[in-house]
Parts: structure tokens; C-alpha cells; sequence
């Protein structure tokens, strides 16, 4: 069964990306050796590609891997101002409880 040049033209895209399941790589693969009409098609996707698309995608996952570390930071600062406002809390009431039991007894 031959698949239409549309349906291969639509897959393109995955198959540039790597990211096509295994039976239609092959199936563009088998048809892309018959097809020259979709070998154009494909080196001219290529060819549309930034080449320093690669280094962008770089930065750009290094931005989001930056923005990751400061929100974890910041996390972390406020659980820790939390967990050292409810020890003060803590103490001072027990404080508070001790001294006051205290004057009863005296």
C-alpha cells in the first residue's frame, strides 16, 4: 500500500525531530526512496533550519535550569523563615506557660 505524499509531507516534521514512532520512520524512510518529490520536501525542511538552532535551544534550557534554582532557593529561604518563626512562636509560649505556672505555685 502506497502512502499519499500528504500524509508523509504531514509527518515530516516528527521525523526531523526524532520524534515519529518507529513504524512511521520506516514507512517515510520506504517511501522517501521512491519519492523525490518528498526527498525535496524533506532537504528543503532541512535547509529552512537556523544552524545555530541547536546553541538557542541550549541557552534557552539553561535559562529555565537558572529560573529552576532560584525558585528552589527561594522555596527553601521561606520554609526555613517558617520553620524558625514557629520555633520562636513555640518557645516563647512555653514560656509564657511556664512562668505563668510558676506564680501559681508561689
Amino acid at each position: 500500500m502506497r502512502i499519499s505524499c500528504e500524509v508523509i509531507k504531514d509527518l515530516l516534521p516528527l521525523y526531523i525531530d526524532d520524534v515519529c514512532s518507529d513504524e512511521s520512520r520506516k514507512m517515510i524512510v520506504e517511501h522517501l526512496a521512491e519519492c523525490e518529490e518528498c526527498k525535496s520536501e524533506l532537504a528543503a525542511m532541512q535547509s529552512e533550519l537556523p544552524v545555530d538552532i541547536h546553541k538557542q535551544d541550549m541557552r534557552d534550557a539553561q535559562a529555565v535550569k537558572n529560573l529552576s534554582k532560584k525558585w528552589r532557593k527561594s522555596l527553601l529561604k521561606s520554609l526555613l523563615k517558617g520553620v524558625v518563626t514557629t520555633l520562636i512562636i513555640v518557645a516563647v509560649i512555653a514560656f509564657i506557660l511556664i512562668f505563668i505556672a510558676d506564680m501559681r505555685i508561689l
